[in-house]
């Protein structure tokens, strides 16, 4: 029991003197020194300037979205889901979505075929179904 007491306060030290040393080497010593900033510099942010003037603006056209249009085609083909747009007809997103992972009633919805206003709408769609 003796030889136990002995072991067990030779690992409190060893891991009290690890406690420690980590302590030490954190504390700020005559070495550490602080960055000071560079006088006169302009640091680049992530940030998006709110300012979005189309450099020839006698080219650019006004976008206007008609509201209750109907503009991407979500649809069933060879058992996986794909995105249509409306504007080009052609595929916009394959999703690797099975329809398998849909339940039987939204199965034939999908087979012919949902338009949806945005893709915001697809992804919600999709999200409800698959999380």
């Amino acid at each position: 029991m003796k030889r136990y007491v002995i072991c067990l306060l030779i690992i409190a030290a060893i891991v009290l003197a690890c406690f420690l040393a980590g302590y030490a080497v954190t504390l700020k010593g005559p070495g550490y020194e602080t960055a000071a900033p560079i006088p006169n510099t302009v640091y680049e942010t992530e940030t998006i300037a709110e300012n979005r003037i189309a450099i020839h603006q006698e080219y650019a056209e006004p976008v206007t979205e008609a509201v209750g249009v109907n503009r991407f085609f979500l649809v069933s083909e060879t058992g996986y889901l794909l995105v249509f747009s409306r504007d080009d007809s052609q595929e916009c997103m394959q999703t690797h979505i099975p329809l398998s992972d849909f339940p039987k009633e939204e199965q034939e919805k999908l087979r012919e075929g949902i338009w949806f206003e945005s893709m915001m709408e697809v992804f919600c769609y999709l999200e409800s179904f698959t999380s």
